[in-house]
């Protein structure tokens, strides 16, 4: 679980990162990561309906922050990401779900 200090909690947090961040796609997902100045890492999630129903959409979002939680001792401090799940998220293996967020901290990073 994400302690509150590294979750994206407002919806202008979430459009400044939507808006100015760095996208890196994937099969499952597309993730933004921008600059927040703050100098802490906190993470957003995007599971729209067309994921699935509640309990689908529920589980990606705990699957995508178990997987933030693994990454946050990766990425430098003072970065939001955001990641908005697509709906082959739903039938998407851990590993498949780990390795696109992975991917996308290190490619915006090295940008």
């Amino acid at each position: 679980m994400l302690a509150k200090t590294n979750r994206i909690v407002r919806g202008v947090d979430y459009r400044a990162v939507v808006r100015r961040g760095a996208r890196v796609g994937g099969e499952c997902t597309l993730t933004y990561i921008a600059s927040n100045g703050s100098g802490g890492v906190r993470f957003g999630f995007i599971v729209g309906k067309t994921v699935g129903g509640a309990v689908v959409r529920n589980r990606v979002r705990r699957r995508l922050k178990a997987a933030a939680h693994q990454l946050l001792p990766q990425i430098p401090a003072g970065h939001d990401v955001v990641v908005r799940a697509f709906p082959a998220s739903a039938q998407a293996s851990w590993s498949t779900l780990l390795e696109e967020l992975t991917h996308a901290v290190y490619r915006a990073g090295s940008r």
